[in-house]
């Protein structure tokens, strides 16, 4: 069994994304960070970066003591090494995931998430970062545009690549971005949605957080943006 720590945000998708398509059995450990609960000593002692998600395995690989595992990229590939499944074992499409995996959480990612805050939650308008950071979504759009030419998924079969950069692409109105601009990551987009295990995995955000979606409080904005910590 697998306890996965979770809030419904594209990093806290990619692991049930990842977890709906193996049919691992899991529970749900809510973090919620808008209240703070990643400044937990008992949710440090298992991700010291205050991020979710995490996972505790309590039937690792070794056998040995239940294992936990932080940041959301090394999750995915702890995961598919447990299951032998959602990236090649060796070979050029093995390095073209990780290629992509490592793409979306050191570019993709940071700089997506830069265009929420600055488009969407920041107290004033900024409008030098609001232009940095949407044309820098921008570009990364067509990045991953042209990559998906004449390809159903980024690096051969569906992989923890796609699982890491579909939930960030979820959000593509809030960075500003039109789906039309980019057709192959439309037709992407579209093909992953419509995977049962993706409907199942983002049916879980509002069950969990019945106030996605809505404004964040005052209280959201210093656990979220920094200040929790203090």
């Amino acid at each position: 069994m697998i306890d996965l720590y979770y809030w419904p945000t594209p990093n806290g998708h990619k692991i049930t994304l990842f977890l709906e398509e193996a049919g691992l059995p899991y529970t749900l450990v809510p973090v919620d960070i808008g209240k703070g609960d990643q400044f937990k000593p008992e949710f440090l002692e298992i991700s010291p970066n205050n991020k979710m998600p995490a996972i505790v395995d309590h039937d690792p690989a070794d056998m040995g003591e239940s294992l936990s595992v932080f940041e959301s990229g090394t999750i995915l590939m702890y995961l598919a090494r447990k299951t032998g499944r959602f990236l090649a074992a060796d070979g050029r499409e093995r390095v073209e995931a990780l290629e992509w995996l490592f793409w979306q959480v050191g570019g993709f990612g940071p700089m997506l998430g830069q265009n929420h805050h600055f488009n969407s939650y920041a107290p004033e308008p900024v409008p030098y970062a609001i232009k940095r950071y949407t044309e820098e979504t921008r570009r990364l759009y067509g990045v991953l545009d042209k990559r998906l030419a004449g390809r159903e998924f980024v690096a051969g079969d569906y992989s923890i690549a796609d699982m890491a950069i579909y939930p960030w692409v979820v959000p593509h109105e809030k960075q500003k971005m039109d789906l039309a601009d980019f057709p192959n990551v439309r037709r992407w987009y579209e093909a992953i949605a419509a995977r049962p295990a993706t409907v199942k995995a983002y049916a879980l955000g509002p069950q969990v957080n019945p106030a996605l979606g809505q404004p964040l409080t005052d209280e959201a904005r210093r656990h979220m943006f920094g200040q929790g910590s203090k």
